[in-house]
């Protein structure tokens, strides 16, 4: 028996050491990437000027004929309001679904919207750029009368498509893992299903859906390929109606011909940095708002 108990006890210890290996393997990624985002990025905002740069409404890193310029105020706002504009529409619309199918969906229509979850979630991101630049961003030319339908709209709808399934798919596990004790008892207290699923279940598992909340962001604001082909990749000030480029789809673009060790270059690697940085205010905040909640 002791010989068993001595086991049991290595065993235990070496899958508590792969676990914690692994915690610090990924803690060491997210360093290293953070450290080399600074060091390739930092000397562009130190030669262009950190005013210039995120504040600057002109980006010609290949002028010839008047001097380079490198603000990326443009690719700032466009990818704040395309983000926005994706997290207004699609949360209300992944959260609606998740609740349908983690309490109200019969069996039989919750695995057909699941399996249709599922394949939303496979379709690689080229795939959505090429069906919004065939059918999306004709139809918005057409409706709209504008001289190309490759738009902030056409962005915004296609983002909208992209984070569906994240939100859908952690919402409905967060749901499913509030305790049926706390349902059965606010419909006890007299409260409709509708009125428990709303103010019971979705307050119990708000920690799980601020997740899909930030899967979907990252999602929105890290996209590229897709965006790239309905937004028109033009570096002007957002627009409804206009021709932009995000922060990603900037430096898609340009990292294959910049020169390296240029200006340019350097600066696409800032843009990377400002997009890092973004990525963990938006954690940050909703981690505080999390918690401040609770408390």
């Amino acid at each position: 028996m002791r010989e068993i108990s001595k086991l049991h006890d290595l065993m235990e210890k070496g899958i508590n050491f792969i676990f914690m290996l692994c915690g610090i393997v990924a803690i060491g990624f997210v360093i290293c990437i953070t450290i080399h985002l600074i060091i390739s990025g930092l000397p562009a905002i130190m030669e262009i000027g950190v005013g210039e740069f995120l504040l600057g409404t002109v980006w010609q890193p290949t002028a010839t004929t008047t001097t380079p310029s490198f603000g990326i105020l443009p690719f700032i706002m466009t990818s704040i309001y395309g983000t926005v504009g994706a997290v207004i529409i699609g949360v209300p619309i992944g959260l609606l679904t998740a609740i349908f199918l983690a309490k109200a969906a019969p069996t039989g229509v919750a695995g057909v919207i699941h399996r249709a979850v599922e394949l939303l979630a496979g379709i690689p991101s080229v795939v959505y750029g090429l069906v919004g630049m065939i059918v999306l961003v004709p139809i918005i030319q057409g409706w709209f009368d504008l001289p190309s339908g490759a738009t902030l709209l056409a962005a915004i709808i296609v983002l909208t498509i992209m984070i569906l399934p994240s939100i859908i798919n952690v919402s409905e596990t967060a749901l499913r893992a509030v305790p049926r004790e706390y349902e059965e008892a606010s419909i006890a207290l007299g409260a409709t299903e509708m009125e428990t699923f709303f103010r019971v279940s979705v307050p119990a598992a708000k920690s799980g859906i601020a997740a899909a909340i930030v899967l979907g962001v990252g999602r929105a604001i890290g996209e590229a390929m897709a965006i790239i082909m309905v937004s028109g990749n033009v570096a002007n000030m957002p627009g409804l109606f206009e021709s932009v480029r995000f922060m990603t789809t900037a430096i898609a673009s340009e990292m294959s011909y910049a020169p390296a060790g240029s200006t340019q270059h350097q600066a696409l690697f800032s843009i990377g940095l400002v997009l890092f940085l973004f990525i963990m205010m938006i954690n940050i905040i909703l981690n505080v708002f999390i918690k401040g909640k609770r408390a």
